[in-house]
């Protein structure tokens, strides 16, 4: 395997990145220290562009951030994509969702995210993924922002509870994706991760070939099939693991780190 041909560096980061405490490794920081000149990397999550810039402040300049599962992404500061989700579709959906059993929505916009409740136990949850956020009374009232993905939560299982009620609008229009135990995202068809990724190794000019991805969820699964370096981490969920090429350790256990080092290694042999 010659990972000195890779040049773009993809991973997601709840499950992947990031571990169980939803912390980045000061080892990822010194690995990237020393790869950025060889690769360009990019953070790709269904977490708001605001938190995992957040995550990752010491190097938010030099990387790429494909947010809300694709519907948004930056490119250091210059944003290079938006899909937005049509106000007909959020005003057909927040009704919907009002009267599910345990989902909460989350109204998701470039500026800031944006939800209608005050529960405490959903709110202290929240918010380690959405960093800048408003309450409002209501979500079909919020028009001053180009929204991009409605997500909702549940705090037992986003499959078995949320995703029954959405699987009839999984038409043209929508795309209903399980993005985690808890989370299920509604999006613009266009919205996910693989779009935007296809997007910028054409503005790069780097190919499948040369192009590494780390995932654990279904919200990975596009973007893994854009990838000749594909890696599932060892908590991946199993659609993840029959897509990717390759396995690496878990999130807890350093699992990006790993392939990262090996590949800081055949960068720096090809240069001797």
């Amino acid at each position: 395997m010659d990972l000195s041909k890779v040049k773009l560096v993809v991973t997601d980061m709840d499950g992947t990145l990031l571990n169980s405490k939803h912390e980045v490794s000061s080892k990822f920081f010194s690995i990237f220290s020393e790869l950025k000149n060889h690769i360009h990397f990019v953070a790709a999550s269904g977490r708001q562009y605001h938190s995992i810039r957040h995550k990752l402040d010491s190097i938010k300049d030099d990387i790429t951030i494909i947010a809300e599962n694709g519907g948004f992404a930056k490119q250091g500061n210059k944003e290079f994509m938006v899909t937005k989700l049509p106000i007909k579709n959020v005003q057909q959906l927040i009704p919907i969702i009002r009267k599910l059993n345990g989902g909460y929505a989350v109204l998701c916009g470039k500026k800031k995210a944006y939800i209608e409740t005050n529960d405490s136990h959903f709110v202290s949850l929240f918010d380690e993924y959405y960093y800048k956020y408003e309450i409002v009374d209501d979500l079909t009232k919020v028009t001053e922002d180009d929204i991009v993905k409605i997500a909702v939560y549940h705090f037992e299982s986003s499959e078995q509870y949320l995703y029954p009620t959405f699987t009839n609008l999984n038409d043209n229009e929508l795309l209903i994706k399980v993005s985690g135990q808890n989370w299920l995202d509604i999006s613009h068809p266009n919205a996910n991760k693989g779009h935007a990724l296809k997007h910028l190794q054409e503005k790069l000019g780097i190919s499948k070939e040369e192009t590494m991805v780390f995932g654990d969820y279904n919200n990975d699964l596009e973007m893994l099939k854009l990838a000749h370096f594909s890696y599932a981490m060892q908590n991946a969920i199993p659609n993840v693991k029959e897509i990717a090429r390759f396995e690496t350790k878990s999130n807890n256990d350093y699992g990006v780190e790993l392939v990262l080092e090996q590949l800081l290694k055949a960068k720096n042999n090809l240069s001797k």
